[in-house]
């Protein structure tokens, strides 16, 4: 009986349609919608799929898009949400659809980010850091929405770093953090030496606050300090061990920029990278009203958000959150209300795997891929990472087999 519940459950369960960045004509547009024009840089793998654009895998060079979305008038839909279309093409009066997704060169994005930095009223730029388990089009979609909801005056640039949208490939997400540090630093280098740029707001989530602050130390080593322009850094649930923080925070040294960190000490999903990474403290998930934390924060003068006490008080603001820059006040006031900063992918299969064996021990195993199985014949959603992991341990196990070959072949001369 239960099999049977699980079974008409699952078989009610649709992915979204793929392909969702095909653009939508809206020749005519709705009344009431408005549209989020944003750059795009990427350490991504092109696609082959126009509706796609761009893979959870790695390019050998950073790339360049431009994506226009449209949003569906605010009284049909929900503040902080992101609709997504159920079926292709998507209606602009309901749904989130994309109206322009066109690739761009470096001369191509250097002109339309000097166009619109000069329609901006202050000239500022914000640069989104997506987090762990995001596909191309979870980050396009959100950080349009982020933009639109917050009413920030802003230029919004996408810096996109290659994860594979499954929260089975949390090993492969980490390793692409550290493959997209130094093209995260070249943007935020050549948007400080841009005149046009008067300020540069960093937002970052969950694992993409790694590469923020990996490029953010890099720069400050290399030139002794971050550049004057980048003004605001938002840590935003950093899936960051606090020990290398630490160490990261002496590299940026005391003349680096405003940081704002929003913890929340009930996040699931940092208990359980704290749990893989060796027991050590989550930054994203610290208390701060403890020591040692109380004092260093105080110290290295952050302001910390604990999201956890504001959605429980009701509150949107504490004194210095409220005296803080207008476009950090205007992010943080929608992160404190409880609105969320991800639309990644979490399949049933995916769930499936992490309750059964641990997210450590499902990471590009199989028994992970045995456990998934039966739900990736019923899960549209699991489906697609269940491939996409078969195909990654497939080419592990080839690697492996290989390397012991090339080991074992001098001292035995047996060949494998």
């Amino acid at each position: 009986m239960t099999g049977l519940v699980v079974i008409g459950l699952l078989a009610g369960c649709a992915g979204r349609p793929k392909g969702v960045l095909l653009p939508v004509d809206i020749s005519a547009p709705v009344p009431g919608s408005s549209t989020v024009d944003m750059a795009v840089a990427t350490t991504r793998q092109r696609s082959a799929e126009r509706g796609e654009m761009f893979t959870g895998e790695r390019a050998r060079a950073i790339d360049f898009a431009n994506i226009v979305v449209s949003i569906p008038p605010d009284n049909a839909r929900k503040i902080g949400d992101v609709q997504w279309p159920r079926k292709l093409p998507g209606n602009p009066a309901t749904d989130f659809v994309t109206v322009k997704a066109e690739d761009m060169d470096l001369g191509q994005a250097k002109a339309w980010f000097n166009s619109k930095i000069k329609q901006s009223p202050k000239r500022q730029a914000l640069v989104f850091i997506h987090g762990f388990n995001n596909r191309f089009e979870d980050a396009v979609y959100r950080f349009a929405q982020i933009v639109h909801d917050s009413d920030a005056k802003v230029v919004p640039i996408l810096f996109t770093w290659p994860s594979r949208g499954s929260v089975l490939a949390y090993g492969y997400d980490r390793e692409s953090t550290n493959y997209s540090r130094d093209a995260l630093e070249l943007l935020l280098t050549a948007l400080a030496d841009d005149p046009n740029v008067d300020e540069v707001s960093i937002l970052a989530h969950s694992m993409g606050n790694m590469v923020a602050l990996e490029a953010l130390r890099q720069m400050a080593i290399r030139d002794k300090r971050v550049p004057a322009k980048i003004k605001n850094v938002m840590l935003a649930s950093p899936d960051v061990d606090v020990d290398v923080f630490r160490r990261m925070m002496v590299d940026i040294g005391p003349t680096g920029p405003r940081m704002t960190l929003f913890v929340s000490r009930d996040d699931r999903a940092l208990q359980v990278s704290r749990r893989v990474w060796g027991n050590v403290e989550r930054l994203g998930q610290i208390d701060v009203t403890q020591e040692p934390y109380a004092s260093e924060m105080t110290a290295e003068g952050i302001t910390v958000i604990d999201l956890t006490k504001l959605r429980t008080d009701d509150k949107l603001n504490h004194a210095k959150f409220a005296a803080s820059p207008e476009v950090v006040q205007l992010i943080g006031t929608r992160l404190a209300s409880g609105q969320t900063m991800t639309d990644s992918h979490v399949a049933l299969g995916d769930k499936l795997v992490a309750v059964t064996t641990g997210a450590a021990a499902s990471v590009g195993t199989a028994a992970g891929l045995i456990v998934t199985a039966p739900v990736a014949v019923l899960d549209a959603q699991t489906r697609d990472t269940y491939d996409d992991q078969v195909r990654a341990w497939g080419k592990s196990l080839q690697d492996n087999a290989s390397s012991t070959g090339d080991l074992l072949t001098p001292q035995t001369g047996v060949r494998y």
